[in-house]
């Protein structure tokens, strides 16, 4: 059963912290990465999905673009069967803990992108991969796009479940997206002892350490050390936050809110 969580606030111990809904998350994941796993129907094994490495691009409803060339397996797959998925997983994990990262898979269909449509498709494909400038005007080279038909969600553990396209299509990247690596290891590396006080505060968690793993407009992630055991927790934010500098001036009000309940405790 999948977990949608709303933007109010936490009221108690029983009711889940906010956190944006998984159409929301899952676009924030496609949106912060660069490169996917595409899955064709093979052609050499018929019936046999086909994998291979894909960057890739995004327009503006978050369709997956893709600089393919004729010769390569996946777009003769394609050819004669435009079936498709791509699988993207959120970067930001530590490499030994990759099943509690984030990961999108996207269904659809895929389609030769022509004129009119081919210029800002070009353009942000090639924003996001500078190296394909020198091959993207070689005669067997063109664009296509995942037209979206489904999209499963699966946040970490114990956190998944379908979003519809009109949803995908719908949500909006988180607006710390792109800003929340640099926040996280700023705050992991300069104020570990504000993450211990956040746990304590505000999840009842008397924790030794903490490590921020995930942070959005409602709240963070943390994995905290209780005992001989590591812990995941969602921490929400006092209110929400739309860049850099709200988050920076949230994180210190709480730091001062946290101060004051523990020593009033």
């Amino acid at each position: 059963m999948s977990r949608h969580a709303d933007s109010g606030p936490s009221r108690g111990a029983s009711v889940p912290p906010p956190e944006p809904s998984f159409a929301e998350r899952a676009r924030t994941v496609v949106h912060a990465s660069r490169i996917g796993s595409l899955a064709t129907l093979c052609l050499r094994q018929p019936g046999h999905p086909f994998a291979s490495v894909a960057p890739y691009g995004l327009d503006a409803a978050g369709r997956p673009t893709f600089l393919l060339s004729s010769m390569a397996m996946h777009t003769q797959h394609l050819a004669a069967d435009p079936r498709a998925s791509l699988l993207v997983t959120e970067s930001s994990v530590a490499a030994d803990d990759v099943l509690a990262a984030a990961r999108v898979t996207l269904l659809g269909v895929v389609s030769r992108v022509d004129d009119p449509e081919l210029e800002p498709v070009r353009a942000d494909y090639l924003a996001r991969h500078e190296t394909a400038r020198v091959w993207v005007d070689f005669d067997d080279f063109a664009f296509y796009r995942l037209d979206v038909a489904d999209c499963y969600f699966v946040g970490g553990f114990g956190a998944m479940g379908w979003v519809a396209a009109a949803d995908y299509r719908a949500a909006a990247p988180d607006p710390l997206a792109d800003a929340a690596r640099g926040i996280m290891s700023h705050m992991n590396a300069d104020h570990a002892d504000a993450l211990v006080l956040y746990c304590r505060a505000f999840a009842g968690v008397d924790t030794r350490s903490a490590t921020m793993t995930a942070v959005d407009r409602l709240g963070f992630h943390v994995v905290a050390e209780e005992g001989a055991r590591k812990r995941g927790l969602r921490i929400p934010f006092s209110r929400e936050v739309r860049s850099t500098g709200d988050a920076r001036a949230v994180l210190v009000e709480m730091v001062r809110d946290a101060r004051a309940r523990i020593g009033g405790s």
